[in-house]
Formats: C-alpha cells, sequence, structure tokens
C-alpha cells in the first residue's frame, strides 16, 4: 500500500481506479491475479471486460515469444505475414459478404473509423445510437456514448439522434418472455402470443417513428450504432427480433448497421462468434438461443 501511494503522484488525476484500498498487481497466471503483497485474487474481470483469454497463458505466451523472436513492430506501409494469416483467419468466422478488415488499436477507435467510413460511404452525417449504450470516448465517437459517467463537459458527437433504449427488463415495455435471453424477467406477467413479442412491436414503433420525424427533412442516416448486447450499461438483451428489425428500418432509408461487438465478440456469448449472428438467427421459439454444435 505504502509503495502505491508513494507512485499515486506520478499519474493523472483522471487515472481513477475502483478501489479505495488501492491493488498494485505485479502477476498474472490464467484466471488469477497477485498483489505487491502475494496476495491472490480469482479475476472476474479477466483483466478488462474485453480480454477473454486470461493472465499469462502458456500457450499465448509461447506464440507471443515466437512472434518477438521474429519481428517486432514495423509500420504499416509495409505487410508482414501474420497480418495477412490472421486476417484470414477472422473473416473465416465472418458471413462472406463481410471480407475486409480493419486494424485498429481499441474500441473507441474502431467505432469512430465505422462512422467515418459510414458518413464517407452514404454522404450522410446523420447517426443514430441507443440511450444506455457505450461506443468508446474519443471525442466523435463520445456522442454515440449515452452513459453519464462517460460524458465529459466538451462538444462532442454532432448529429448523433438517440433512440429509447429496447430494454424489456427495466424500459417502459416488457414481459416474461420479451427478453431475447435464455434468463427470462421475473415478475412481470407477458400477454404477447405465441411467437409474437409485443415488446419488440413497441420498441420498434418508436425506432421508426424517431425515423420519420428526425429525418423527414434529410436523406436520411449514415449508420445505426448499436451494441449487439449493452455492455457498460448492464448487459442488457433487447427484446425478440427488435435488433434484425432495427437494422432493417434503417437499411431501407438508405443507412448502414454497425455492430459494436467490442465486448461481445470473439465467441464471448458461447452459441455465436458474433453477437449480430444471434440476433439474426431467430429460432421461432423465444427465449431460446440457436445452439451451434460441431
Amino acid at each position: 500500500m505504502q509503495r502505491v501511494q508513494a507512485l499515486r503522484p506520478l499519474l493523472p488525476k483522471g487515472h481513477v481506479t475502483y478501489y479505495k484500498d488501492q491493488l498494485l498487481i505485479v502477476k498474472g497466471e490464467k484466471q488469477f491475479l497477485f498483489d505487491s503483497n502475494g496476495k491472490k485474487y480469482l479475476d472476474f474481470f479477466g483483466g478488462i471486460v474485453t480480454v477473454s483469454v486470461g493472465h499469462c497463458h502458456p500457450k499465448i505466451n509461447a506464440a507471443l515469444t515466437e512472434q518477438a523472436q521474429k519481428l517486432w513492430h514495423t509500420t504499416s506501409i509495409y505487410h508482414t505475414e501474420p497480418i495477412y494469416e490472421y486476417a484470414q483467419k477472422l473473416l473465416a468466422k465472418f458471413p462472406s459478404k463481410l471480407d475486409t478488415v480493419f486494424f485498429v488499436n481499441s474500441g473507441s477507435e474502431a467505432n469512430d473509423l465505422a462512422l467515418a467510413l459510414a458518413r464517407n460511404h452514404t454522404g450522410r452525417f446523420d447517426v443514430i445510437s441507443m440511450r444506455n449504450g457505450y461506443h468508446g470516448m474519443t471525442q466523435t465517437v463520445l456522442g454515440a456514448t449515452n452513459l453519464g459517467n462517460w460524458k465529459p463537459v466538451f462538444p462532442h458527437g454532432f448529429n448523433i439522434f438517440k433512440s429509447l433504449n429496447a430494454d424489456p427488463y427495466r424500459g417502459i415495455f416488457g414481459g416474461s418472455n420479451c427478453r431475447d435471453s435464455p434468463v427470462q424477467v421475473k415478475n412481470r406477467k407477458c400477454d404477447c402470443a405465441p411467437g409474437s413479442c409485443d415488446a419488440s412491436d413497441k420498441y420498434i414503433e418508436q425506432f421508426d417513428e424517431m425515423l420519420l420525424h428526425d429525418f423527414s427533412h434529410s436523406s436520411g442516416p449514415a449508420a445505426f450504432l448499436i451494441e449487439s448486447i449493452q455492455g457498460v450499461g448492464g448487459t442488457v438483451q433487447y427484446p425478440h427480433g427488435y435488433l434484425k428489425r432495427a437494422y432493417e428500418a434503417v437499411q431501407k432509408r438508405g443507412g448502414l448497421a454497425i455492430a459494436d461487438e467490442v465486448q461481445t465478440g470473439f465467441g464471448r456469448l458461447g452459441s455465436h462468434f458474433w453477437g449480430f449472428e444471434f440476433r439474426n438467427s431467430e429460432t421461432g421459439k423465444f427465449g431460446t438461443r440457436k445452439v451451434v454444435t460441431k
């Protein structure tokens, strides 16, 4: 603890940590972390919510060591074999129509680039994001982040419209079978007929109304940026079929659908490698995931 206090003035005050009694982490091993006093912790964050391979796994360490002995870093103006190999393996996890990879440094940068590409491609500037969503902290993408804890006071994110958060648990519409998840909402009755979802219908009605009124005098939005499942906002899953229908509504007006997979991608959902695949694979049986097995 004394060592942490001695080092603390070296960092800016904006460097916020989660604990009153600060941890000084000195070692990691798979799912465990160790502090400067030798105390062992079970790491439920995996380092951070977007890292899912644990700490210092021997297999990962071996791959890092092998690459470090060959080549560390070059500028992007030169091509290297690992970039092509990784791109090829990554694209094998995508639908065939998604055939190009942009490599970036962070989720914020990825979303920032996605907005730039959408605006350049469509020739439009307006973008839609959802309330309670989180998409990063760059000055451009901050307008799409709609959580008060992450909104600084300086101007940011111009021409980004906010849609109602389609949350069947805490939102204004929902029922016991409306959540697109095996874990259903408790203590809430559901009047939905078999094979239908009233919450999805009502949230889509609100979304269509926003498209009609907010873009009545423009060509339409450049894109709709949304997490497949809201992460920082509380692991919010939308009503059955909502995301697919919202994507289609935007695409009908010439806009693009951008799936923020920073927290849901790379197999974290278990049944699908990407969250947007889960959202577009309707089974007809609400509350049940489509499980892909070998």
